[in-house]
Order: structure tokens, then sequence, then C-alpha cells
């Protein structure tokens, strides 16, 4: 399902996160971007934000952005286990 053409309830996190990696794209190459916006996204978004946008990447993913894919992804590694980073998160 294409959530963002149809403006499903994560439209505004995928609109969200692919802005926030086309604004990294100048720090190197796609990887190095992708690890700034992990970064920000594990900082700054709320856990269920967090939990959405990985369901989505997960279930479908069609309308992210490769650098946003490679983001999700490593927020996903960043520790051991989604427990550890809804625990350790900064916001939310």
């Amino acid at each position: 399902m294409n959530d963002s053409s149809h403006g499903g309830p994560t439209a505004p996190l995928i609109k969200m996160v692919n802005q926030i990696s086309a604004n990294n794209l100048h720090h190197g190459d796609d990887t190095q971007a992708a690890e700034r916006v992990a970064t920000h996204l594990k900082k700054f978004w709320a856990r269920p934000m967090k939990r959405d946008i990985i369901a989505y990447a997960d279930a479908d993913g069609s309308e992210l952005s490769p650098v946003s894919r490679l983001a999700i992804a490593q927020l996903k590694t960043m520790s051991s286990t989604v427990k550890d980073w809804e625990e350790t998160s900064d916001a939310g």
C-alpha cells in the first residue's frame, strides 16, 4: 500500500524522513547520510513515530528514499533490541 500518496497515518512521517534524508545528502555518501538521519531519528523522534516508520519500512517502504530506507535500517540496529532504543530514546 502506498501510504504517502493515500494520505494514510504515516504519510507525514514518510515526508519528514525523506526531507531529513534529502537535507543530509551533502554529508558524504548515502551510508554516511543515513547514519546522520538515523541518529537524528533516535534523538528527536518520539517512540511512536519511530515504531510507525519502522513498521512502514518493514511492511512496504515504497515511498521512502534510498537514504531513508538505510537510515531506518540503521535505527533498528543502533541497539541490540527495539526495546533498548525505546528505553534510551531522547524523545518521547
